[in-house]
């Protein structure tokens, strides 16, 4: 019975932090973004584990204060995040369905080493990097060479 009660808690806070966008690209969660690792409730604590984009990520202090403010406004106040490095986040943790929210966003999606970069405006693989530094620092800028449009890569990162 106390599993079962500690299971549906867990799951609640997972739900509760699948609200919490990502604040660079609105478009995915926490979650989905793979920056949630993992969520345990003990007694009145809730100790959240995060590992973030790449060490140096200057949204890092914004997710935690994002994950904080989302669980008090739902009651739950005492809250821990621990920051966990290893293993390093990497663009295999996002789904299928991140990748199609990224590229309905306009974000070409990461692809393995960064080979075929396809536009999400016309899905054309005819692509070149413009600046290896995008809007935010695990983007690139990309034009296609048959729109001529210009998009964001999210770069991969494994």
């Amino acid at each position: 019975m106390v599993a079962e009660s500690l299971n549906k808690d867990t799951e609640h806070l997972w739900e509760l932090l699948r609200e919490v966008p990502d604040p660079e690209i609105p478009a995915i969660n926490l979650v989905e973004l793979g920056v949630v690792r993992d969520i345990e409730k003990v007694g009145d604590l809730v100790k959240v584990t995060v590992t973030p984009t790449y060490t140096g990520c200057p949204a890092k202090q914004f997710f935690n204060s994002l994950i904080l403010e989302k669980l008090k406004e739902n009651g739950f106040d005492k809250v821990e995040i621990i920051t966990k490095l290893s293993p390093a986040w990497n663009t295999d943790w996002l789904s299928d369905e991140t990748k199609q929210k990224l590229m309905d966003e306009g974000i070409s999606p990461p692809t393995m080493d960064d080979k075929v970069v396809t536009c999400p405006h016309c899905k054309s693989t005819n692509t070149k990097e413009v600046s290896r530094f995008g809007s935010t620092p695990c983007q690139a800028l990309y034009s296609c060479k048959d729109c001529q449009e210009p998009f964001n890569y999210f770069k991969c990162h494994v």
